[in-house]
């Protein structure tokens, strides 16, 4: 048997198998009344398709004592370096999901497979890309049967990425509202008029808010639509042309283009830059997050063999940086949104179902460039308190730190009283070495910030 405690928290509803950890590892259990769907899957040709596709999360079939009875396979996933979830992704991961779940619900068609689950809980960011995780996700599908799945999919990814392209909206913000789905009844109240010109929208969205306003008759004649498997592709067809022409608008955000506007030196950046990658080069390690990455100009300069979380609140920058990377092929990088003040808390169920950011992984290197003076000042963060988090969330820490007197703290202050008394660089160094051991420090020349090295007592 396999022992209550070892089952994920987030892997209790569905029957067809559940989720499991044995020293560490994270196995997914197949349980005896999926065992039809899953050897369909399997001989079929579909899951190695898809995995060979890079559209499903790479498994393997193992032997394990532990089984339990009610187990028909046990499978060992590819193992994941960090959780992400649609709350911490920018419009471009989210509308990349989204075009995955179409193209893998297509394939899936082709093998006499449909995809029963169309949440943005099954994706993954993986390797750079997305990926379904969820193995369980397929179902049969007989001919006149209708996409069990079709408002799901519209809720989680249809909806919030028109609201984002039409309103403005950023869509790592719309799931903290909605995070299991925007419905189609709040997405039609939002949208603006002229939305319901584009026929796409129209149909997917302000015509499903009118099925589902109460109107029971005709909501019961829609469902009850016997639909063929070329209907269905049809569909999905239109969701995957509409999604496609979907963008962001473009606007200059807060801190898009900190590094090209800057009005620091441009001696400033690389005597940085040179500085840095000189002590990563002298750094061992093998995980590391970029508290405040912006475009991912430092990230890009870490070990290519580790994992690499780039972090920014800015989601516009993670857009940018994402789309960038996919450009590249560069798949040690995972750009995510992150408010270092108001990180991912635990949700779902018993607060169980998704951990907390901090919760999920530690580092072994952190890097904080350009941003402790941002926390402490035009956030009010104490600096013990900075510092606590960055003990708590990495081994190693490469740090900044940028004076009163520096032109972009001066620019802060002008707009605001100084009540920042305690901001000074004695006291940076005392808070923060109650923490960390200062293993290097220097001064970036042609600026008046100064670089550290640290490392967790």
């Amino acid at each position: 048997m396999i022992p209550a405690h070892n089952r994920n928290p987030a892997s209790f509803r569905d029957p067809a198998g559940f989720v499991f950890q044995s020293d560490g590892i994270i196995y997914r259990c197949i349980s005896n009344n999926y065992k039809k769907q899953y050897t369909h899957l399997r001989e079929s040709g579909l899951s190695e398709k898809l995995i060979r596709s890079k559209l499903l999360l790479p498994f393997e079939e193992v032997h394990n004592e532990e089984i339990e009875s009610n187990c028909f396979k046990i499978i060992k996933p590819l193992q994941i370096p960090f959780l992400n979830y649609a709350w911490e992704w920018s419009f471009e991961q989210l509308k990349d999901a989204a075009l995955l779940t179409l193209q893998i619900c297509l394939n899936a068609l082709e093998h006499g497979m449909i995809l029963k689950d169309a949440t943005h809980l099954n994706i993954q960011f993986v390797n750079g890309r997305p990926q379904l995780i969820d193995t369980l996700s397929f179902e049969f599908y007989e001919e006149g049967d209708e996409w069990i799945a079709y408002r799901q999919f519209c809720e989680c990814f249809l909806n919030p990425l028109l609201l984002a392209g039409y309103c403005r909206l950023e869509v790592h913000k719309l799931f903290r509202a909605w995070p299991e789905g925007i419905p189609a009844s709040t997405t039609s109240s939002i949208l603006p008029f002229k939305s319901k010109l584009n026929l796409s929208v129209l149909l997917h969205v302000h015509l499903q808010a009118k099925f589902s306003s109460g109107k029971e008759n005709a909501t019961h004649k829609y469902k009850k639509k016997k639909l063929s498997s070329a209907q269905i592709k049809n569909i999905i067809h239109h969701l995957k042309s509409c999604i496609e022409k979907l963008k962001y608008p473009k606007q200059k955000s807060t801190w898009s283009n900190y590094y090209s506007e800057t009005i620091l030196s441009q001696d400033y950046l690389f005597n940085k830059k040179e500085m840095i990658s000189k002590w990563l080069g002298e750094t061992d390690y093998k995980s590391a997050i970029d508290y405040g990455a912006n475009n991912g100009e430092f990230s890009a300069i870490c070990n290519k063999e580790a994992f690499i979380i780039a972090a920014d609140f800015d989601s516009r920058c993670i857009d940018e940086l994402y789309t960038h990377l996919k450009s590249k092929s560069e798949s040690h990088i995972l750009p995510l949104v992150l408010d270092l003040t108001q990180p991912s808390p635990s949700t779902g169920w018993n607060n169980e179902e998704q951990k907390s950011f901090w919760s999920r992984k530690k580092f072994d290197l952190g890097l904080a460039l350009a941003l402790v003076h941002h926390l402490a000042i035009a956030k009010n963060i104490p600096l013990e308190m900075i510092a606590s988090l960055f003990a708590d969330t990495s081994r190693k820490l490469i740090i900044e730190f940028v004076p009163k007197t520096d032109p972009k703290v001066i620019e802060m202050l002008s707009s605001r009283k100084d009540i920042f008394e305690d901001y000074t660089l004695d006291e940076f160094e005392e808070k923060f070495s109650k923490q960390f051991t200062i293993i290097k420090k220097e001064i970036i020349q042609g600026s008046q910030r100064t670089l550290y090295l640290m490392e967790k007592k």
